[in-house]
């Protein structure tokens, strides 16, 4: 099995699984020339779960003169044989396969981006930096000439202020988490039940992580990155971000009933710190700063 810990993209990880398979089912000259061509791959629309689907029994089909349905149900054996544990596979006709993400994977990945955080959180402490950070946001946002548009691609200033406001608002909530107790350096997030399972049940939790994935997946495996709409990405994720804090509780009830649900949920607010940092200021060339 493969570590996820190997991959910052799930799609990374599934795309690894789905070159294995084919090491198995066909040549190795033939690996090379679908590996140059890309396998397709692209994940799906449902919020409600985090899976894959992909064509590739479709496209070798045509190389080969098989029924699609026939290749499909040979890699998805290869697939099984080698991804105990990591999802689970689907053949849908004519030829697609559909790959779910277990549980543990997704807490995998979750708290790798908690982890990517790094010191932001003890960088929020400091008074002479959160001025300047928010004079730099003032720069930004408001100044049409801002030294900090590296390229065609940065929108006009005030369309930033809803990512800034999300990333703000992330960090605000890991504060007030810590200081609540409920954020330790020593304890994990406890993503999963005693089943195993997500503590995620609401739609707005459920649609933020698959957003999350989605995002990641385009910040590590897109082609170029001018080709990318990253102010879409980034107002997108924000958007998706503001349903779940407005529709999911943290504190009150919530921390005194189920606290391991409540530290789940900051866990999400900090994966999502981590992603929009990542927007901000290596795809839209800002500062991320930590309250306004």
């Amino acid at each position: 099995m493969l570590l996820v810990s190997k991959y910052t993209a799930i799609k990374q990880l599934v795309h690894s699984y789905f070159i294995i398979a084919l090491s198995i089912y066909t040549y190795y000259s033939k690996i090379e020339t679908l590996a140059d061509k890309k396998i397709p791959l692209s994940k799906g629309r449902n919020s409600n779960q985090v899976f894959y689907i992909t064509g590739l029994a479709l496209q070798l089909s045509k190389y080969e003169k098989i029924p699609a349905m026939e290749i499909a149900e040979a890699i998805a054996s290869h697939l099984s044989a080698n991804s105990a544990g990591v999802f689970s596979i689907q053949i849908v006709p004519p030829g697609w396969i559909h790959l779910e993400l277990a549980h543990p994977v997704l807490a995998g990945w979750l708290q790798r981006l908690v982890e990517k955080r790094g010191d932001i959180v003890a960088q929020g402490h400091g008074g002479t930096e959160d001025k300047k950070d928010k004079e730099e946001l003032v720069t930004v946002l408001f100044s049409s000439h801002s030294s900090h548009s590296p390229s065609p691609q940065s929108p006009l200033p005030n369309h930033l202020f809803p990512i800034q406001y999300a990333h703000a608002r992330c960090c605000s909530l890991v504060r007030l988490g810590e200081r609540e107790g409920l954020i330790t350096s020593e304890g994990a997030i406890p993503w999963l039940n005693k089943q195993q399972e997500l503590r995620f049940h609401h739609p707005s939790e459920l649609c933020l992580l698959s957003e999350l994935v989605q995002v990641v997946d385009e910040l590590e495996c897109s082609d170029s990155s001018d080709s990318v709409k990253w102010q879409k990405l980034a107002l997108g994720l924000s958007r998706v971000f503001d349903n779940f804090w407005r529709d999911c509780r943290i504190w009150g009830e919530v921390k005194v009933n189920s606290p391991e649900i409540a530290l789940a949920r900051l866990g999400l607010v900090m994966a999502t710190q981590s992603v929009l940092r990542t927007l901000l200021e290596e795809k839209l060339g800002i500062l991320a700063i930590l309250e306004l």
